[in-house]
């Protein structure tokens, strides 16, 4: 973008582009910056986009156009999973290593219900930006909510992929069987 302000359409749009081109999760703040607004306007853009049906969506690491990485991942499976916050870096690994994405992380919370986080972590970068950054703010992860217990829908591009990652998060002592 430019030093220029950019104003409602025209920002929207761009915002778009940018979300669309990058690949990657981009933070609000740095899409303020680029659109020289604040980051409370990229909120309420995003909102306005979304409300238009744009695959936006907002991760850990900011915000992503969802160009659906599991295309091919025609397989999907929730599973349930008890560890200690210690030990999260260690399963997303497993789980990446294996092969799958790791879409969301959910828990039943007493008073809330279900609380349901969008992940989208396929590889060992992303488990290591994702832990960063509960680090770096200092952040809970949902499964202390619960003493550790808490579920994870995986998607996979075949049902023997999902069964070796469920089968190398048995054998690591983290699988929960329901």
């Amino acid at each position: 973008m430019s030093d220029k302000k950019l104003l409602g359409e025209e920002r929207r749009e761009r915002l778009l582009d940018l979300l669309k081109t990058s690949g990657e999760p981009i933070k609000g703040g740095d899409l303020a910056k680029q659109a020289n607004v604040s980051r409370q306007v990229i909120v309420g853009d995003i909102s306005l986009l979304k409300a238009k049906n744009e695959p936006i969506i907002a991760t850990s690491q900011g915000y992503l156009y969802f160009t659906d990485p599991t295309k091919d991942h025609k397989y999907e499976r929730t599973i349930a999973s008890s560890h200690t916050p210690e030990e999260t870096e260690d399963e997303l690994n497993l789980l990446v290593d294996h092969g799958v994405v790791i879409k969301d992380v959910s828990v039943e919370h007493p008073v809330y219900g279900d609380l349901t986080a969008s992940l989208h972590i396929s590889n060992r970068k992303e488990v290591k930006q994702f832990i960063e950054k509960v680090r770096s703010n200092k952040a809970s992860y949902l499964l202390e909510l619960t003493g550790g217990i808490h579920m994870h829908t995986i998607s996979a591009s075949s049902e023997e992929t999902l069964d070796d990652a469920v089968e190398a998060l048995e054998g690591a002592g983290y699988l929960v069987r329901t």
